[in-house]
Order: structure tokens, then sequence, then C-alpha cells
């Protein structure tokens, strides 16, 4: 299957170093586009992908399309192409952020929904093969598709297949608190340094704790809370600081930041 990008940024990059470091497409089956020409070509120098000239080329040679994008260039992309994707219907993928179904299909003109678009809303953390990305499919995309796309983004992480409303909600949790995350780590490492740790030490001890911990989650199936309990022993040294986390309201606020985070998409949705 050939698979095209128009955009050659951060993260279609990330996309598609994994898709070839984990043998899920090769290099001869990759074209890409991005209007800042020296990064597509560069992106196409270290990959060994096919440098197109233009969007219209991608489309062309391409089975699959995926839309990456800036939100504020969207639209007048879709009108640029409507031609080319109405007439040959690729298997879309869009990760532009607040670019719903309707929208893509709107900027078209494709009124019958017949061009198959998947909607995606990837993380960071694609960039290590370890993003998530939340996806729902628009109504003319087959099951096959679907799970053609899922294996795309399980190539890079992990896909989890959402409803369309509850994009604001995967994304708060999902795509925002990478940024979270990084501040625990930095405060799980200033600690370390506190007590004597080097910062290189402090870091590394933080993040693959913060990894493996993640890990244990995924792999056991065991809830959080559960897994909390195995770490502490009574009286010990970690419900210790458990209990000072608690003090803090670390759950609270954890919990509140995702609200935050929701609610302000909410509100750039509504502006659009």
């Amino acid at each position: 299957m050939n698979i095209g990008f128009i955009g050659a940024g951060n993260m279609a990059g990330a996309i598609i170093r994994g898709l070839l470091a984990r043998g899920f497409a090769q290099a001869a089956n990759i074209r890409i586009h991005g209007r800042d020409e020296a990064k597509a070509r560069a992106l196409a120098g270290e990959t060994g992908v096919t440098l197109c000239r233009s969007n219209a080329e991608v489309v062309a040679g391409s089975d699959a399309v995926l839309l990456a994008v800036k939100p504020g260039d969207f639209p007048a992309l879709l009108a640029s192409l409507r031609t080319e994707i109405i007439g040959k219907k690729p298997l879309l993928l869009s990760i532009a952020a607040g670019t719903t179904l309707a929208s893509i299909a709107g900027g078209l003109g494709d009124t019958d929904n017949s061009v198959p678009v998947v909607r995606i809303i990837p993380n960071v953390n694609a960039r290590v093969g370890e993003g998530v990305a939340g996806i729902c499919a628009g109504r003319a995309v087959t099951e096959e598709q679907l799970t053609w796309t899922e294996s795309l983004f399980n190539a890079v992480g992990r896909a989890v297949r959402i409803e369309e409303d509850k994009f604001s909600i995967f994304q708060a949790v999902a795509c925002a608190s990478p940024a979270w995350t990084f501040m625990f780590i930095e405060g799980l490492a200033r600690g370390g340094v506190k007590k004597g740790l080097t910062k290189e030490q402090a870091t590394v001890a933080a993040a693959q704790a913060v990894l493996g911990s993640a890990r244990l989650v995924l792999e056991t199936g065991l809830s959080p809370s559960v897994l909390v309990d195995t770490v502490c022993s009574p009286g010990g040294t970690t419900i210790a600081g458990v209990a000072a986390l608690e003090e803090g309201a670390l759950l609270g606020t954890v919990m509140k930041a995702v609200e935050k985070c929701y609610e302000r998409d909410l509100e750039i949705l509504a502006n659009t």
C-alpha cells in the first residue's frame, strides 16, 4: 500500500521513521511533500522516501494520504486538492487538530460523504514509538481500512478507537498529558538533586521509573490504585511519600488539569 504524507513536520517525520523502523512500510512506498521545501527534502534524504513536487502528486501516487498540516492551513489545502481527492477517493487520514469529519467533507465538497476519512489525534510520544492515538472513522471507511489505520498507528505506539465527540477529552488525557508527565519527571529529578544525586542520575532514574510504571499498568491489567498498594509497605518509606502527595492534592490537581484542558479545547472548537 502506498502512503502519502502532506506535511513534513515533526509529527509526520516521527510517524514515517516509526513505520520504517518497524517494517510497516518500505521507503519506496512512501511519498511526501511539504510547504517547507527544505524540511521535506531533509526528511526524504534521511529516510529514503520519495519527495514529490506537489501535494497533487502525493495524492496521485498514494492509496492512503496522511494530512499533517496546521489547522489554519487545512481549509485551503482541502480546496486545492478537491478535484484530485474526489476523483481518486484515497483513504484520508487527518491529524489536524479541530478538523471534524464533517468539516473535512465540507472542505472537499463531498456532499455524499463518499471519500473515506479517518480522523486521528496522535501524541508527541510517537517520536519514540510509544505514542497513543485516538481514531474515528467517517461513513465511507470500511472495517478493513480502519483496521489498517489502527495497524499504522500501532506501529508507532497504540491506537484506540473512540467516538468523535470524545476527541476533546481524549486529547486532554493522552495528548496534553505528556507535558504534565515531563513536569512530574522534572520534580522527581529535582528532589533527587536536592539530596545529592547529579541531575543526569536523577533524570534517568525518574524517567525510567515512570516508563516502567506505565508498562506495569498496561501489561498487568491492574488498576493504578492496586499497583500503588503493591509498592507501599506498612509504615514504610513509600507510604510516607504517598501521604505527602495526598496532602498536596496530587490526584485532584491532575484531574483539574484534565478538566481545564478539556474546557479550553471546547472553547477553541467553538471559535473555529
